[in-house]
């Protein structure tokens, strides 16, 4: 009988747990389910067999004020973390994003077992902000997977191996006109009628700061455009507090609520979503990919605490944010980061796009370039890490 290959595993927002759903069934496929899995991940990962030592929520915190409060609990999850996974004795150690959490892990689990042979998703935007990232986490990383094709050069140079898997999104299917009208008449909506989609975030601290902007932004749209009607898809960590924060409205948002479904259905409702929509506003983050997919035009906005934005603003790299900017080497999607994401620079950056046929159609083409920069139509990228997995764990057996 042969011995299951053992997984520790963690992720540590929505977005680290999509990708590490689909790494888990590309594992399960390739392993034909001979795989253990152990760690930490939300919805997508539980849905492919992990049961996560905690609510995955218990990590998705964000900015530098946000995580002083936290840092009590988040140094009795990096505990638990860390002996759980010296417990498990796993083949594999594997992180998947949220660097401030899984590096501490990995550093902690590096210096009590020294030869934890240990890879890490996504590679950290060294090209962005603090390319000293890249070299500090070379001491606890031995194998990276990277979403962006340009990223292998960066690990490479700090003597990581490190292979482009490519980004889930780029593979998912696009919902037919039935799924993306019966998602409509679920909501009291037509395909007939003109939809933003509004995307605030999956974290409460930007729910806090954005939601109350684009509120503000949306009166100053309808007043040119009164017939427009906005769906927000909540992420389930959130949706108390955006059903608080919408209750006393009178503006026409409907929320898309995901916790009536199996949480694959509710990603594809989403896409449905996205691709009903004429545009979205959108916090500034890995959803870009997802709205270009669905070749749905953005406008990107972003605030977070006085201090994080000073850090960022100090440290940056680059002076485009949106990946879909950075990947086409333009500025075709609007970025209104820190002191420039007002009510009034959201709504007329929504306004140009549905008052100009061509700026939308530019925003169109450099999605359709993205996506196909990005692998489009090529292996499935949840197979390509866990190709790419297996490789790394066969080369550093043969190395042994």
């Amino acid at each position: 009988m042969v011995r299951p290959l053992k997984v520790f595993i963690i992720a540590g927002e929505p977005s680290g747990d999509k990708l590490g759903g689909n790494l888990m069934k590309g594992l399960q496929s390739l392993t034909d389910g001979a795989i253990e899995f152990q760690g930490v991940g939300g919805e997508m990962m539980q849905a492919a067999g992990l049961q996560s030592l905690f609510p995955m929520s218990d990590l998705s915190i964000m900015g530098l004020l946000e995580v002083i409060p936290a840092i009590p609990k988040l140094k009795k999850r990096i505990k638990q973390t860390t002996d759980a996974a010296i417990m498990m004795d796993a083949d594999v150690f594997i992180t998947i994003d949220s660097p401030d959490f899984c590096l501490r892990v990995g550093k902690k689990l590096r210096l009590a077992k020294p030869n934890q042979y240990s890879i890490h998703y996504v590679a950290p935007s060294v090209w962005a902000w603090r390319p000293e990232r890249a070299a500090k986490m070379a001491k606890t990383v031995d194998h990276v997977l990277a979403l962006l094709p340009f990223e292998p050069m960066y690990m490479e140079h700090e003597g990581m191996t490190c292979d482009f898997v490519g980004h889930p999104a780029v593979n998912e299917e696009r919902p037919t006109k039935e799924e993306v009208k019966q998602v409509l008449t679920d909501l009291n909506l037509s395909p007939s009628d003109d939809i933003i989609s509004i995307l605030p975030g999956s974290r409460k601290s930007e729910i806090n700061r954005l939601l109350p902007i684009y509120k503000e932004a949306i009166i100053d749209i309808l007043k040119q455009h009164p017939d427009v009607k906005f769906i927000l898809p909540a992420a389930r960590p959130v949706l108390n507090l955006i059903q608080e924060q919408l209750e006393n409205t009178d503006l026409p948002i409907t929320i898309l609520d995901p916790s009536e479904f199996d949480p694959v259905i509710a990603e594809q409702r989403k896409r449905a979503v996205y691709t009903a929509s004429q545009l979205a506003i959108a916090t500034s983050g890995t959803i870009a990919l997802d709205l270009a997919k669905q070749r749905c035009p953005m406008v990107i906005a972003y605030r977070a605490s006085w201090m994080t934005e000073r850090a960022v603003k100090r440290l940056a790299q680059t002076d485009r944010a949106n990946l879909i900017n950075i990947i086409t080497d333009s500025y075709v999607v609007p970025e209104l980061l820190f002191n420039k994401c007002t009510p009034d620079a959201v709504a007329k950056s929504v306004l140009d796009i549905l008052n100009d046929e061509s700026t939308r159609n530019a925003q169109v083409a450099a999605c359709d370039h993205a996506m196909k920069q990005l692998g489009e139509g090529h292996e499935n990228p949840g197979l390509r890490s866990a190709l790419s997995v297996m490789n790394a764990i066969q080369a550093n057996q043969s190395d042994a």
